[in-house]
């Protein structure tokens, strides 16, 4: 009896430490698993993954002046091992968080994929991984032989390594960029402001601006009834004058749906926010510059450190860019709206309140572009002054680029009526305000959308047609024969009018058939 009681106790000892044994293996492998999860969830993937849909797309619209691609195969051993020291790299040039954003753009491609046969064929890929170099434009929509001469997409030899490839694009572009290089440096950032030219690149930071403003007023649900109508207005000024064709257009595709998107009787019942008109709804699906905006970096606004320029900077260009595209008739339309979008959805407290002052502050309408467009600029030059102030007392300022009273002489000597003196009368500077209209005109006009004139002639299929169609469109203050200008001037005073009826057409529009 006492021997059957022992070997039961026996049996069931035996079958607890088996049971205790696999629930702390199990536990073991779990914790294994979750750190594995984590290590990996740690290393993202910073070359931009590509295929055959999307190659041209994203280098045709890229603003890098350089692309590496690596032709690659998933079940390659070389490629596995390869990756890491690929990644490394791609970490300096691409990311939210890389250290020269904007400069090359590092990308791959899976040849073992059955999409992108076709695509690694007409790349001559014979062996992985392969690497090749070359200005984003040349990749559009052509190949690559390896027997061609004089192209300028070339083989990367030699970059088996990390340091042995970033020494390779250090040869390339004459820099001597590190993987000790700290986030935001800003060695290829031309620090000559008297070069013009600099504001081209601005157009990337347009783009950018209007899609963090639109994210920051969906993130925020700072859509209301009291707010919902300012926003359709400005939506309609970057419909008519926004520099981005892009933008332009999803800023359209956005007006014609707004009322289904976010109904005002939604809003009215409560007078609160509606999930439905935030990023939770369906208009959080909609981008307003195009799906490869944003691209996480500025070119132009970017600050020499983090928490300087950048969105603030972006959005100055953005009202300025639309100030001297307006017409006559629509200054003080723009002027207005301007004023209401900055009070309603700008987040800043205190920024906002010191802009609306300056609204306050105007009490005549403005009945010409003009006015608008130097009220503007007036109004830029207080900010900067006040923060001046404030950053030289605190030390918050950013020590490459100080804020100034702008334009410079340097940039515009025509724009000072005394250059290089002050008014012995009140100690300001005296302008020739004509000359600074007429460089606000061209340094947001013609000058900002020149990487957009260069893109349309470079690109494949592109004509001078297109050139002319975009700069008429966002340009028209610069490229608009006088001659018709006072006809503008009388179809741009209907442009409300003209955008609600459109929108009430579109709404009221039957649907299409679906196949479903």
């Amino acid at each position: 009896m006492s021997c059957s009681i022992f070997m039961l106790f026996l049996a069931l000892f035996i079958s607890t430490l088996e049971q205790s044994v696999s629930i702390s293996a199990g536990s073991q492998r779990a914790i294994l698993r979750a750190i594995s999860n984590n290590q990996d969830s740690e290393k993202p993937d910073f070359g931009v993954e590509l295929n055959a849909t999307n190659f041209d797309t994203v280098l045709k619209d890229t603003p890098a002046p350089y692309a590496i691609v690596e032709f690659f195969a998933h079940w390659c051993p070389a490629c596995r091992n390869y990756k890491p020291h690929y990644e490394k790299v791609a970490k300096l040039f691409n990311g939210a968080d890389a250290s020269h954003p904007g400069i090359i753009l590092m990308s791959r491609v899976d040849c073992a994929l059955t999409i992108n046969s076709n695509l690694c064929d007409k790349f001559s890929v014979k062996h992985y991984p392969m690497l090749l170099w070359g200005p984003p434009k040349k990749f559009v929509g052509t190949g690559w032989d390896p027997k061609q001469e004089n192209s300028e997409i070339r083989s990367i030899e030699n970059g088996r390594t990390a340091d042995i490839l970033l020494g390779w694009i250090n040869k390339q572009l004459g820099s001597s960029y590190g993987f000790d290089d700290g986030k935001y440096e800003n060695e290829h950032l031309q620090k000559n402001f008297s070069d013009p030219a600099q504001i081209a690149t601005a157009i990337y930071d347009v783009e950018e601006a209007t899609s963090t403003a639109f994210g920051i007023i969906l993130d925020h649900k700072m859509i209301r009834s009291g707010t919902r109508a300012s926003l359709i207005r400005f939506l309609q000024l970057l419909v008519a004058h926004h520099p981005s064709k892009r933008c332009r257009k999803g800023s359209a595709n956005i007006l014609v749906d707004f009322d289904n998107l976010c109904p005002s009787e939604i809003l009215s019942v409560n007078n609160e926010e509606a999930d439905s008109c935030s990023k939770k709804g369906e208009l959080g699906n909609y981008q307003i510059c195009g799906k490869e905006v944003p691209r996480g970096y500025w070119m132009y606004c970017r600050g020499s450190k983090n928490d300087t320029r950048g969105f603030s900077c972006g959005l100055w260009v953005l009202l300025h860019s639309l100030s001297i595209r307006v017409e006559d008739g629509e200054s003080n339309m723009a002027f207005r709206t301007t004023c209401d979008f900055i009070h309603n959805f700008f987040i800043c407290e205190e920024c906002r309140q010191h802009f609306y002052d300056m609204c306050s502050s105007v009490s005549n309408p403005f009945k010409k572009a003009r006015d608008y467009a130097l009220w503007l600029w007036r109004a830029h030059n207080k900010v900067n002054e006040r923060l001046m102030k404030d950053e030289a007392s605190l030390g918050t300022g950013d020590p490459e680029f100080p804020k100034v009273i702008w334009p410079s002489k340097q940039l515009c000597p025509s724009c000072y009526l005394n250059p290089g003196e002050k008014s012995k009368e009140n100690s300001k500077i005296e302008w020739n305000e004509d000359e600074v209209f007429k460089f606000l005109v061209s340094y947001y006009g013609k000058e900002l959308v020149n990487l957009y004139k260069e893109k349309e002639l470079q690109a494949v299929g592109g004509t001078e047609k297109t050139v002319n169609e975009e700069l008429v469109a966002s340009t028209n203050a610069v490229v608009v024969p006088l001659g018709a200008a006072l006809a503008i001037a009388v179809a741009s005073c209907a442009f409300g009018a003209l955008a609600c009826f459109w929108r009430s057409q579109q709404k009221n529009r039957k649907p299409r058939r679906s196949w479903n």
